[in-house]
């Protein structure tokens, strides 16, 4: 990304990676798996002529650092992720800022607005609902679809073993047209960058130790925001592949939104054309959509 400072914060609890650009109100824009912040070149730039714009790679995932974890998987549950990202936009001198978050880095973001309501000013969702939402529904498509929920969540040595063994199976497979995306939204230099990210020993074991976390106590903490009544009070946008799992599988429960409006009764969106990694297929309408979001949320 032309213009941007790459940065590594230390929050403490974790050493995070980042890069910065632009000027203007704060947005932090977080990636999914098998991604790293890689996946808004396309975006950040466009965001960057109205605010200042911060890409981080997710603890355990890229450059950032692997702190130890705990049979429980705390240190890679999404509170602790998103407490991350408090701190590094607290250091970048944000103290209120608008969040983005697609795959894996939208439920760090919708955890960081309901753990610290103060600081989000905007949080916007893209082709995910909430963990426990999707772990109350699973069925046979979600373990066929959506492997990595089931398979990176299986106790360990076996997810590190297999991910180990052949990373570039897995980017070929996660990028590939059966995930809805053409094979052109990602150049060789993209997929090997990817297949790199999952090439580290502790990085591996981390993103399974996060996958572990959303399979328990990130859902215990959804459903203890649930049973206290706990919502989260600033603008969502939640956008989602038009052709997509999320535009198909919970028609039965009213669709996305009705089942965002559990937790964000203020939630607005829709269907984005192209497939679960539309930001990278489409980014100017991907940008431009946050651009309109943030600006009306700030």
């Amino acid at each position: 990304m032309g213009g941007f400072e790459k940065r590594r914060i230390d929050t403490g609890a974790a050493v995070i990676s980042v890069s910065c650009g632009g000027t203007g109100p704060g947005v932090l824009l977080l990636h999914g798996f098998p991604q790293t912040q890689l996946m808004w070149r396309d975006i950040a730039p466009r965001l960057a002529q109205r605010f200042t714009v911060v890409c981080a790679d997710l603890r355990g995932y890229g450059d950032s650092s692997t702190p130890p974890s705990s049979p429980d998987h705390e240190p890679y549950s999404k509170r602790a992720m998103a407490s991350d990202m408090i701190g590094v936009m607290a250091q970048l001198g944000f103290e209120r800022f608008c969040i983005a978050g697609h795959d894996r880095g939208g439920r760090v973001a919708y955890r960081a607005a309901l753990d610290h309501p103060g600081r989000v000013e905007g949080l916007a969702v893209l082709d995910v609902l909430p963990v426990d939402t999707v772990w109350d529904r699973a069925d046979d498509r979600l373990a066929l679809g959506f492997w990595p929920w089931s398979l990176l969540a299986q106790p360990e040595p076996l997810p590190e073993r297999l991910l180990g063994a052949a990373p570039d199976a897995v980017i070929s497979n996660a990028l590939s047209p059966e995930w809805g995306s053409p094979a052109r939204t990602f150049d060789d230099a993209v997929r090997a960058a990817y297949t790199a990210a999952l090439s580290d020993a502790g990085h591996i074991h981390a993103i399974c130790e996060e996958y572990r976390a959303a399979a328990g106590i990130d859902r215990e903490h959804d459903a203890a925001d649930r049973a206290a009544g706990r919502r989260i009070s600033c603008p969502v946008l939640a956008l989602w592949s038009a052709s997509g799992p999320l535009s198909a599988w919970y028609d039965d429960d009213g669709g996305p939104l009705a089942l965002w409006r559990e937790l964000a009764p203020g939630v607005t969106g829709g269907p984005m054309d192209g497939g679960h990694f539309f930001p990278e297929e489409r980014p100017s309408a991907v940008a431009d959509a946050l651009t309109g979001f943030f600006l009306a949320s700030h």
